[in-house]
């Protein structure tokens, strides 16, 4: 089961950081990703990175602002975000799979072990 936190409210170019732990097991193997979701509109791919690798990518929306990384020892992915707006504001979801090639990691249907969800609410 996964485990997302970290969200809150917070000003316009504030930061957050967001973070995703799996109960009872590592993420060695596998792709952890986040996405986000505003009520009324699909889930949108936010970063992803990949365990064993490092590797990671990002949406276009985030890049610059956004950083995903892991925490080996900790066994947790944080999603780093700074330079917040207040379109940024959505439900974020940590999401996980150890069968996914690069070209599916922004793909919501790939994923599936997801987390119930962190509220980023940020204010202008």
């Amino acid at each position: 089961q996964l485990q997302a936190s970290g969200g809150g409210l917070v000003q316009a170019g504030g930061s957050l950081r967001l973070s995703c732990a799996a109960s009872g097991r590592t993420f060695r193997g596998y792709a952890v990703g986040w996405f986000r979701q505003v009520t009324g509109k699909e889930r949108e791919f936010v970063a992803a990175l990949k365990w064993n690798s490092g590797n990671t990518v990002y949406a276009d929306s985030v890049k610059g602002r956004f950083t995903i990384s892991r925490d080996i020892a900790q066994s947790t992915v944080y999603l780093q975000m700074n330079s917040l707006k207040p379109e940024d504001t959505a439900v974020y979801y940590c999401s996980a799979d150890p069968r996914i090639i690069h070209s599916n990691l922004g793909v919501p249907s790939a994923y599936n072990y997801w987390g119930p969800g962190t509220l980023v609410t940020v204010s202008s």
